[in-house]
Order: C-alpha cells, then structure tokens, then sequence
C-alpha cells in the first residue's frame, strides 16, 4: 500500500497459504474427475472433461480476486461457483452415490451466476429484490429439478434416482422449471439495468459489457437446446458453447473488479502496519483507505469544531444532505468524540461496519488530518472576518464622510451668509432677531456635530462607563425597555466596554426598525472573565447574520474579541441576541 512496497501482513500470509491449499485440492478434484472420465462413452472425453475444467476457471478466477480483495465476497462467490461445477460434474462419473450428487446438483452452477450477477461488484445482495432473485435462483436449480431425475429415467444412469416413468409429472415439472427459470431471469435484467441507470459514469462502461455478458451466458443454458437445431449444431456442440460461456464469466468479473473500475482492497492490517511507517497526508490517507475498502472514490471528511458540521481537507463545509442515495456515510469516533466522517460508494462497499472498522483503524490519522482541516477553516474565517472589519470600518468612514459633507457642512455655509448678512443690516432694530437667529444656527450645528461625536463614541460611555451608558441609551428609545443589569465590577477593557455598547445599540436600533415590537429587555451579566450581554424583543423574529450588514459587522467585531455572538429567532417569536465577550476577572 505504500509507495515504497506493499507492507505485507502476517494475515495476508495466513490468507494466501489457506487459498493455495484450496486451490491446490480444486486442481486436484479436477484432475480426478477428468481421469475417471477417461473410460465413458456417454459422450465425447472434451466434453465430459469441461465440465471439470470449467470449475477449475472458476476456482482461479475467485481465489485470485479473493487474494486481491480480502474483504470483498466475490472471490468466495466465484469459488462456490467452482465447487458447483465439480460437483455436477459427477454426475458423469460411474459411483452411483457420486452420480447422485452430481444428478442433484447439475444446475447449480446457473444460480450461482445468478448470484453473481446481483452480488456484483462488492459481493453483497443489497436490496430484497436481489435476495428473494437469488433464493429463486436456487429454488429452481435444486427444488424444480426434482421431478427430472425422479420421473425420467434416462435422466440418470443406471437410474440412479428415477422411482418411475411419469411423462405427465416430467412435462409439468420442466415447464414449472422454465417459466420459473425465466422469471429469475427477468427479474435479475430488471434489477440490472436499473443498476446501470443509477451507476456513476465511470462505471457505467464497466458494468454494460459485464451485466450483458453475464445475463447471456446465463440465458445460454435454457436457451441452447432450442437455438441449436436452427443454427446446425450438434449437442455436443450446444454443451460446449454453453460451458464456455458460463467459464468465461468469472473471468470478466474478476478482471473487472480487480483492473475495470473497481479498486484492489487491501486487509486492515495492511492499513494499520502502512499509517505506522508513514506520513498519512489527507491525500494518501482517503488513497489508502479507498484501496483498503476496494472504493476509488472514497472521501475522508473531518468534524468542525462544535461536531456538528462536516468540512472536507480545505475546510469547505461539506453538505451531507445532497450526497445521494448511492453514497454512504460512516461516522468516526476517537473515544466518546466524532473526529470526522467517511463517504463511500455504497453500490461498491454495501457494509457500513467494515467502513467502520478501517476508519477506526485510521483514527488517529484521521484526526490530526481534522486539526489540519479546522486550523485551516478557522484561518480562512480569520480572513474573512478581517477583510468584513475592514469593509464595516469603510462604510463608517463613508458614513461620516457624507454626514459632514451633506449635513454640518451645508449648516455652517449658510451660517457664515447669514453673518455676512449681519455685518451688512444697517437698521438697528433688525440686528437683535438676525443675531438670535444665528445663534440658533450655530446651536443647531452644534447639536448635529455632537450626534456625530456621540454616534463614534458616547460621552456617556467615556465618562461613567458602560452600565450609565445603556441607561442613558434605553432612556432614548422610543419603545419601552426594561434593564435587568448586575453589578459591573469597575471600569472594564475599553474594548470590552464599547463593544458591548455598540451590541447593545445596534440590537435595540434593529428592534425598532424591522421587528415590530412592543418591549424590550437589555440584560448585563459580568460573571467571572466574561461579560454576558442579551437583547430580547417580543417581535416578529426572522432576523439573521446575513440579512444585512449591522448584525454581520457585531458578529465579526465579538468574533475579533474572542467572544461568541448567539442569535435565535424564530418566525413569529421574537429575537433573542446573546453575547459573550472575555474580560478577565
């Protein structure tokens, strides 16, 4: 699994010694068989040795997928398959108790392709419909073949199993068998089209020839006696065409899964032994895992800092909800806490708990992998709330900007006419009320260049600190607002203190303007190294962070001081804002 070589594992060496051995005896049950065949003249010796030789494609193609994907059961499906073929091969031996077995068994082979067929590519049936096919499948090869054996004597040798000659029984048997047969079939195509349609593109291509394949040389058995005559061919030749069709579907199924499309699963102890000689990057660690579990798009996604959320290696949210049925998702735990997630293809790796196994295995990898993740999210939030201080410090300077130049400054322009004006009076009984009436000019420049002063920063605020200064601002609000506030301790960090009031001023300004209230409530709480500030109004409610910019600007200036910034407010209930800025003792 490393890029250096593949660590191999005590368990990988135990697997391939255990698959040598079976391998080992299937070749030499095939070899037995073929040489018992040596001697009949039931049939052509090509023919009778096929059927040996068909089982043994199938063993080799299922041990050497079963070698390259531990945890994957097509390879045990595709041995099952070979031992099917052994067995019914028996059936042309001279033992009677092994032609009995072999009688019993000779259609056993079909099922398992059926089988096959629906288990495909990650060796599980994934949906009732492929269990209640397959248990069909089954039904039809060992329990609607009775009556064949039973009722024909021919059907044996030496009429092994026949207990009587009912053509009757015989005919109704093996038309129940292939009207059974045939239902199997179209289901097991309806199942795989649908498989076909949903399957991602890169699949797609892989799984077309194969299903196709398959379904064909599965059809070739019911099928070749009656398409046969028409084409010329011989019985023998109908045999052995179907033999080899039905022996070359292991192999394109094996080669598919090991090379078309679907990656090589490693064992878990491979894994574990890999993270332990190497530097696990999140790219090399979803690799690994992907190789590990046969999945080649397999994901690695990492909990936020709450562990609620998912971010994926850059600290992007990652929204679960629009994965798909055909994805999973797997949750990992270190201890009793979620340190993040895999996704998988689901149609390729259909157990959650052997997804689960590998990302314990990876935990702690996964893990360090999530700080990286988080350190990156909470540097590019960093980002993004400096870059939105400094729009929200623009705004205000423009804001300014525009209250000097449209309001004072049009003010003072026209004070200084109406002086010039003054000089200019030359009645003495006019002069009093153009003097009154410039001072109450210049009074009114003054009124309007302390709202700007105080708009920057309250006297009150300055002068006898924050709890004075919410009360004088409570006094000016044009809606009734209760003031529940502890005692404040002195002065606070003048950071502290104006960015409570500027919570507090911009919660109760947003109050009155969109949230149609009757009351509100200021409370102010100064418990051990914080300061707790809540606004609560009994009106409409639906205010969010992002429905304009005065909200957004508190939360990022909170967020600057290392507080937390809490908003709920539902439709119809009302806004309850909640603010935690540290303080010290």
């Amino acid at each position: 699994m490393a890029p250096g070589g593949e660590v191999r594992s005590s368990l990988t060496r135990a697997l391939t010694l255990s698959l040598a051995l079976i391998g080992t005896s299937g070749a030499l049950v095939a070899g037995v068989e073929i040489a018992l065949f040596a001697d009949q003249r039931v049939a052509p010796w090509w023919l009778l040795a096929s059927f040996p030789a068909g089982g043994l494609v199938h063993l080799t193609a299922g041990l050497v997928a079963w070698r390259r994907r531990p945890s994957n059961r097509t390879g045990p499906i595709m041995v099952i398959g070979g031992l099917s073929w052994f067995a019914a091969a028996l059936a042309n031996t001279t033992a009677p108790a092994l032609v009995a077995v072999g009688v019993v068994l000779a259609t056993t082979p079909l099922a398992v392709a059926v089988w096959l067929l629906h288990a495909f590519p990650s060796g599980r049936l994934r949906s009732r419909t492929s269990r209640l096919t397959v248990v069909g499948a089954f039904v039809v090869s060992l329990v609607l073949e009775v009556p064949r054996y039973l009722f024909d004597p021919g059907a044996s040798p030496d009429r092994v199993l026949a207990v009587s000659q009912r053509a009757d029984l015989l005919q109704a048997g093996t038309w129940l068998q292939r009207g059974a047969g045939m239902l199997v079939m179209l289901v097991t195509a309806g199942v795989l089209v649908d498989r076909l349609c949903t399957a991602e593109p890169g699949h797609r291509g892989v799984l077309l020839p194969l299903y196709g394949y398959g379904t064909l040389a599965v059809l070739a058995t019911p099928l070749g006696p009656l398409l046969g005559p028409p084409a010329r061919l011989s019985v023998a030749q109908v045999v052995g065409l179907q033999i080899v069709l039905l022996a070359g579907v292991p192999v394109a199924f094996a080669a598919a899964m090991l090379r078309g499309g679907f990656a090589r699963t490693a064992e878990v102890q491979e894994l574990s032994a890999w993270l332990a000689s190497s530097a696990a990057t999140p790219a090399l660690l979803a690799d690994a895992l992907g190789r590990t579990l046969g999945d080649a798009s397999l994901q690695v996604v990492y909990a936020s800092a709450d562990g609620r959320a998912l971010v994926d290696g850059d600290g992007a949210t990652v929204d679960t909800s629009a994965l798909g049925e055909r994805r999973g998702l797997v949750d990992i735990e270190l201890g009793s806490r979620r340190i993040g997630a895999i996704v998988y293809d689901a149609t390729v790796v259909d157990d959650a708990e052997s997804v689960r196994r590998v990302g314990q295995v990876a935990a702690l990898a996964i893990d360090h992998d999530r700080l990286t993740a988080e350190l990156r999210a909470s540097h590019a939030d960093l980002q993004r709330s400096r870059a939105r201080l400094v729009e929200a410090g623009d705004r205000a300077r423009q804001r300014i900007a525009q209250d000097l130049h449209d309001g004072l400054q049009v003010e003072l322009v026209l004070l200084a006419l109406e002086a010039q004006q003054l000089a200019r009076v030359e009645a003495a009984a006019d002069l009093p009320d153009a003097a009154t009436h410039l001072r109450l000019g210049i009074d009114g420049a003054a009124r309007d260049l302390r709202g700007i002063v105080h708009a920057l920063m309250p006297a009150a605020l300055v002068e006898r600190g924050l709890t004075a200064a919410i009360e004088d601002l409570a006094d000016r609000m044009p809606l009734p607002t209760r003031l529940a506030m502890g005692e404040v301790g002195g002065r606070l960090p003048a950071t502290v203190e104006r960015t409570a009031y500027f919570v507090v001023a911009e919660a109760l300004t947003n109050a009155v303007k969109h949230a149609a209230a009757q009351t509100l409530t200021v409370t102010l709480e100064h418990e051990p190294r914080r300061l707790v500030i809540g606004v609560t109004d009994d009106g409409v409610g639906g205010a969010t962070q992002q429905a304009g910019a005065g909200l957004h600007g508190l939360a990022d200036r909170v967020d600057a001081l290392g507080g937390r910034f809490i908003l709920h407010s539902p439709a119809g209930g009302g806004t309850q804002l909640r603010v935690e800025l540290p303080c010290g003792s």
